[in-house]
């Protein structure tokens, strides 16, 4: 049976664990081994892990680091970061890794998306959509390169041309929502959702558990994921790795979905 999945989304930057505000300034919050560690334990859904400057910085995925993060963890790991070829995603998925995230190399190159999807399944082929509202009356544009290079395109349009290319799922990403922790662009996800079959995930905004009830109310079998609410605690943003325990999860779900 289908139901929401609750994911951790870590940024990496020179193999520490961080996170960003608005794809901005950075905080330093620990190993991401150690973060790995502590999710096996809380037994989290899925875990997504994106090396934030491979792209940016023109080089290689980390496949020593992807190796370390694929061994320790016990749930389903997506990596994204550097991926620019379907020779490179084998490399990662031989490491155990059991989905690749894409980003620019997908948006400029779609037979990317379809290259790899024929030859490990489209369940393994993620697309994530950084997406930014541009100009005076907020229209949205997917943006790459850690927010630096605008695309021009719209995030409807991508959707549906990623789903077409092959993609597995797509991974809609709210710039302007990054770290904020005030909560999800409904708006956003209600459009992006309306226009694609395949499973969806979003992140960017959740700073409590209320936040994801909130997204799963509307959406019950998307994909939720965050930062911010899972590796910081209170007012004053204290580093603390944290995420429901299981009746949390179960509890919150279920009063989500049965809300009116």
């Amino acid at each position: 049976m289908l139901h929401p999945r609750i994911i951790p989304c870590l940024l990496v930057r020179n193999r520490g664990l961080v996170k960003t505000f608005g794809f901005g300034d950075s905080k330093y919050v620990g190993d991401p081994i150690n973060a790995v560690k502590i999710f096996n334990e809380k037994e989290v859904d899925e875990l997504v892990v994106l090396d934030i400057d491979a792209t940016a910085e023109k080089r290689e995925p980390d496949y020593k680091m992807i190796e370390n993060l694929a061994a320790e963890c016990r749930m389903p790991l997506c990596y994204g970061g550097g991926v620019k070829t379907a020779e490179q995603a084998s490399r990662i998925f031989a490491l155990g890794v059991e989905k690749v995230s894409l980003s620019s190399a997908a948006i400029e190159s779609p037979g990317l998306v379809s290259e790899i999807s024929a030859q490990a399944g489209a369940q393994s082929v993620v697309v994530t959509l950084d997406v930014k509202k541009k100009g005076l009356f907020g229209k949205f544009s997917v943006y790459t390169h850690n927010a630096k290079k605008s695309t021009g395109k719209d995030p409807v349009e991508l959707a549906i041309e990623m789903q077409k290319a092959g993609a597995g799922e797509i991974v809609l990403n709210s710039i302007d929502n990054d770290g904020a922790m005030k909560g999800y662009d409904l708006k956003l996800i209600d459009r992006v959702r309306a226009e694609i079959t395949i499973p969806m995930t979003v992140i960017g905004g959740a700073g409590s558990l209320k936040h994801i009830s909130e997204l799963i109310k509307e959406h019950p079998f998307i994909g939720a994921a965050a930062g911010s609410l899972f590796v910081f605690k209170g007012k004053y943003k204290a580093v603390l790795i944290n995420y429901p325990n299981r009746q949390e999860k179960i509890d919150l779900i279920s009063a989500s979905i049965s809300q009116p």
